[in-house]
């Protein structure tokens, strides 16, 4: 019996660890369609007012400094020239082409369902300002998914394991606090971050297991 449920547990934990991209990305999906009924619905205002109420008690000049300054590391003032960078030094090797059409799509990606959902951006406090709808927060989608691709790539091509983790540690909360500068600076609520994480995060593991196909 303990035999039979040892083999059982094994093969559940080798279902997780062979499936493990395809649970996130529907995992993420399905968490994006649960947030975006909820602001459809007007039911999650109260996890974002909670949260908003708590970011604004804690604004210090210090904080609002940094927070300007990666939020700008999110925005197309630098994105679009480390895209063009990038995809010109890598074009011959395919990579560079990628490396646009990504951004590509998932910015137009982005203002599109701005557009259909229509959020306003939170009312109160306002340290930038900032023009558009709120849902969901470009700066988590495009950051994500443009970030998250050069996770990808140096997890596959720089061999130097200390290299290659702390490029890839250094993204990733590069990319958290992105989303965070965005609640922080009053701009977007939880729900806008939280929703664009979730969104961007399944299309890249689509969109890099596509580019791993095509070579």
């Amino acid at each position: 019996m303990e035999e039979t449920i040892e083999k059982k547990s094994k093969k559940i934990l080798q279902f997780f660890k062979k499936n493990s991209k395809w649970l996130i990305l529907i995992g993420g999906l399905i968490l994006f369609f649960v947030i975006l009924e909820d602001i459809l619905d007007e039911e999650i205002h109260q996890f974002d007012n909670n949260v908003y109420a708590l970011v604004s008690k804690s604004i210090q000049e210090p904080i609002t400094t940094i927070a300007k300054i990666v939020t700008t590391i999110g925005s197309s003032y630098v994105i679009i020239p480390i895209c063009l960078i990038t995809s010109i030094w890598l074009w011959k090797k395919k990579t560079g082409k990628y490396i646009a059409i990504n951004l590509i799509i998932i910015f137009f990606s982005n203002q599109l369902l701005k557009n259909i959902v229509q959020r306003p951006r939170p009312v109160g406090f306002r340290i930038v300002e900032q023009s558009g709808y709120s849902f969901p927060s470009g700066h988590s989608m495009v950051s994500m998914a443009f970030y998250g691709l050069f996770i990808y790539l140096i997890h596959k091509k720089v061999k130097n394991p200390i290299v290659k983790w702390s490029c890839n540690i250094a993204l990733s909360l590069l990319i958290v606090f992105i989303g965070l500068s965005r609640i922080y600076l009053g701009v977007h609520y939880a729900s806008d971050v939280v929703a664009g994480f979730c969104l961007s995060i399944s299309y890249l593991l689509l969109f890099t297991h596509v580019m791993k196909d095509n070579g």
